[in-house]
């Protein structure tokens, strides 16, 4: 095999599907995906229109690599699937973010497992949807940290875990999970174990009424699991962590956030154009907050890209992932990008005035707001601040501009 798909083969990041093509399966589901928006919205429901959509269009298996029949889109590929179904509904984009982030971890540190491999295979042949669960107990959000153990019964591991959230848990076919290595480990000491559907039982411990993202249905779960030994991904957690997790899940969810800003931002131009058609060429009152939504969307474009960008250029290279650097911008890229996201559909919704603020009319922005104020405390801002800073305290700064 030559070109193009050769490539995809030997590297994930590298697109084998092109972007015409793709661009019209995406539009496709968003079309579906912004027709349910407001009723999932409103009866806090899984958007399972939508997810069918993408299973038939088969986008959950973008990123696989072709060898593994997949598509080997490239990340900047699965990121503006992101942005585009951002822009018809938030809960479809974040599951489908969610998703290609557990994968990617699978993708990127299950190369040497036989039993992951056959994994991916099922991901892009049976349009698997896979989700994740690294939130647990009392440890708010800290995902570094693990309480439940995998234990060890024969050849079989067994694990037992409090899960607060499970975003679309039980709608999901795999689940992929961080614990501590044994009994006897740190919790810091984890892995990250796959499971489907056959393997666990989810038992309810929390409903999801929350004030927005609610088609995600991020209820929490006891999860009972048993599996074999190989559905351990074979890489420590630590690694996962910092080489694909945190990076490629800030950076899809950041493209999610940017996409429902960006809706924001059409629905007030085009209610700016109706209303000054209308009264003879005269802008309304809010106007000027429209220049400011449009400025942070500019902003909040350009850090997502750049972010993606850097996130590209590293992504083969373990070293350069680890360094303080990367790690610190790609934290602060999330913490920026939540902020801005906010901001902007805040600024829109003050330029259209009443008719974003209510929630009936074709500019509401209500769910928009809601959706987006889930940004900031998506692992919390102030915990990667705080973490940033412990890490970068003792570090020089830049001696130039251009350095």
């Amino acid at each position: 095999m030559t070109g193009r798909n050769a490539q995809a083969r030997h590297d994930p990041l590298h697109a084998a599907t092109p972007a015409a093509e793709l661009k019209i399966r995406v539009e496709a589901v968003a079309e579906i995906a912004a027709a349910d928006a407001n009723a999932v919205d409103a009866e806090g429901r899984f958007p399972a229109a939508a997810i069918e959509a993408i299973r038939k269009n088969r986008l959950l298996g973008l990123s696989v690599p072709v060898e593994f029949g997949g598509e080997g889109a490239s990340f900047g590929d699965v990121a503006d699937a992101c942005y585009r179904l951002g822009q018809a509904c938030s809960a479809t984009a974040m599951i489908f973010a969610m998703h290609h982030s557990a994968a990617a971890c699978v993708i990127r540190h299950g190369k040497a497992s036989t039993w992951h491999k056959n994994l991916l295979r099922r991901i892009a042949d049976e349009q698997l949807l896979v989700a994740s669960s690294t939130t647990e107990g009392q440890n708010g959000g800290n995902v570094r940290a693990s309480a439940a153990p995998i234990e060890r019964d024969g050849d079989a591991i067994v694990l037992t875990r409090a899960a607060t959230v499970i975003s679309y848990g039980a709608e999901a076919d795999v689940i992929a999970t961080t614990a501590r290595r044994a009994e006897d480990a740190a919790a810091s000491d984890q892995v990250l174990a796959t499971f489907v559907k056959s393997d666990y039982v989810l038992e309810p411990l929390s409903s999801w009424n929350a004030l927005g993202m609610r088609g995600t249905t991020s209820a929490g779960f006891r999860l009972v699991a048993r599996g074999a030994r190989e559905q351990i991904v074979p890489e420590p957690y630590e690694r996962i962590h910092a080489q694909t997790m945190q990076p490629v899940s800030h950076l899809l969810w950041a493209s999610v956030w940017t996409g429902i800003a960006a809706d924001a931002v059409a629905r007030v131009q085009a209610f700016i154009r109706k209303a000054a058609r209308q009264s003879g060429g005269l802008l309304p009152p809010g106007a000027a907050h429209f220049t400011k939504a449009r400025s942070s969307l500019q902003m909040l474009r350009s850090l997502v890209a750049a972010g993606l960008a850097r996130f590209e250029a590293a992504a083969d290279d373990p070293q350069a992932l680890a360094t303080l650097d990367f790690q610190s911008a790609t934290a602060l890229t999330k913490v920026e990008a939540s902020e801005l996201a906010v901001t902007t559909v805040l600024s829109a919704m003050r330029a259209a005035g009443l008719a974003a603020y209510r929630n009936d009319g074709e500019f509401t922005l209500g769910r928009h707001l809601r959706d987006v104020l889930s940004a900031p405390i998506m692992i919390n801002n102030d915990r990667i601040l705080a973490n940033v800073a412990n890490t970068t305290l003792m570090s020089g700064l830049p001696a130039s501009l251009r350095s």
